[in-house]
């Protein structure tokens, strides 16, 4: 059985100073275990993002889990008082005893926000995401696992095409991307890794060896053809489906990697998880207008609720959409679903709200107030009618800081 979960996301900024530094170890086995980013007594910088998760019920007469500024105030306020402008390593326990890794710091996060909200138990806060860096962050769930991401950078060119298939199959299938002369991409690879972390480390897996296995990837690929320069890829379908796997495959013999995301573009990705498991994302947006105001409510208790959101005369968003696919790769063709068809199922489903007030010129919000909540339950059905499938999962930002997440919750392809 199919269950759709909802989750929000608020996402904070954090300017602060650290260093990897164990005080059970002397300082030369902490230059030895870290490296350069032992640093030294005083520390060093850094500009952290992080992302806390909610998920819950919506309420049906505001249509939002959590009030969003609620998020804002009590995060923000722990935030303040814990992270932001502090220096880990002296101001902030426990990192006086334990390493301040991406592991260790969003572990804690997490911990430290999760008691602020004992008074709405059936909402939970499910997630913490931090970004150290464009390179390096970290996870930590509400069940207790953590996971390590590694982003990887290159540039290559391509012809997107399978061997399986005739020229014309090929054209029809990929368009000009298919074209023999080839074309280029600026790839980003995400690599995450899962397992229990390093009472010593601070680290699920030495951060060295990783950026070392992740830098022989590199050597191999970048400002390449892949189609012609990497002989494991020769004569296979060269498809972003197809090459997740590879790198997932290669990266695995030497590190605990959970799965990989491989951006071609900042549009599009595919993600593989192993045993033949894929996750093929799309992203695109729209300009609309809107009013957070509920019928059934007097002014005061809108305006208590809903804020500036309130304001009679409305306000608006750029709104950006990424739907996902999941499911198992066609060998023949290299792909999991048709870019095209994908490309034009959310266009279709978009096309009635772009440069629309979705209270006043759309009839889809006149039984719910056109919260994020909401504008995702509501956007999912119109894009799988479209798509003739089902959707693994529709995210909607709202803002750079507010993120909406429908799933649905599938059994792993086996």
């Amino acid at each position: 059985m199919i269950m759709n979960r909802l989750t929000i996301s608020k996402r904070f900024e954090l300017s602060l100073s650290y260093r990897y530094h164990n005080g059970a170890l002397g300082e030369a086995a902490n230059r030895e275990l870290f490296g350069d980013k032992a640093g030294t007594p005083h520390g060093y910088g850094g500009n952290w993002t992080a992302f806390f998760v909610f998920d819950g019920p919506v309420d049906d007469k505001t249509g939002m889990m959590v009030n969003i500024a609620t998020v804002k105030r009590r995060i923000g306020g722990m935030l303040a008082q814990r992270y932001d402008h502090k220096f880990l390593n002296q101001d902030t326990l426990p990192f006086d005893k334990i390493v301040p890794t991406p592991e260790n710091a969003v572990r804690q996060m997490l911990l430290d926000a999760t008691g602020l909200f004992a008074d709405l138990p059936d909402r939970r806060l499910a997630a913490c995401h931090l970004a150290c860096s464009p390179f390096d962050g970290a996870t930590a769930y509400a069940d207790g696992r953590v996971e390590r991401h590694y982003w990887l950078e290159f540039s290559a060119a391509r012809r997107t095409y399978s061997p399986h298939l005739t020229d014309e199959e090929n054209r029809q299938l990929f368009g000009m991307a298919s074209a023999v002369s080839g074309h280029g991409h600026y790839y980003r690879l995400r690599v995450t890794l899962h397992g229990d972390i390093d009472d010593d480390s601070g680290m699920i897996y030495p951060e060295r060896e990783a950026e070392s296995h992740l830098e022989e990837l590199k050597d191999l690929i970048d400002h390449k053809n892949l189609n012609t320069d990497v002989r494991e890829l020769a004569e296979k379908p060269m498809t972003t489906e197809y090459l997740s796997r590879y790198f997932y495959n290669r990266l695995n013999r030497n590190m605990p990697v959970t799965r990989v995301r491989l951006w071609e573009n900042p549009y599009f990705f595919a993600e593989y998880h192993s045993e033949n498991y894929y996750m093929l994302g799309l992203k695109d947006s729209f300009q609309a207008a809107h009013r957070l105001h509920c019928a059934s409510m007097d002014d005061g208790q809108n305006t208590e609720i809903f804020g500036k959101c309130n304001n009679p005369a409305g306000h608006g968003h750029n709104y950006i959409i990424e739907a996902t696919l999941n499911g198992e790769l066609d060998e023949k063709t290299g792909i999991l679903f048709p870019l095209f068809d994908f490309q034009d199922a959310l266009k279709g489903a978009i096309k009635d709200w772009h440069y629309k007030h979705l209270d006043r010129d759309t009839p889809d919000f006149s039984d719910c107030v056109s919260t994020g909540e909401n504008i995702v339950r509501k956007l999912c059905p119109k894009i799988e009618q479209r798509l003739g499938r089902d959707l693994s999962r529709l995210r909607l930002w709202e803002t750079p800081n507010n993120r909406f997440t429908l799933r649905k919750d599938y059994p792993k392809v086996k």
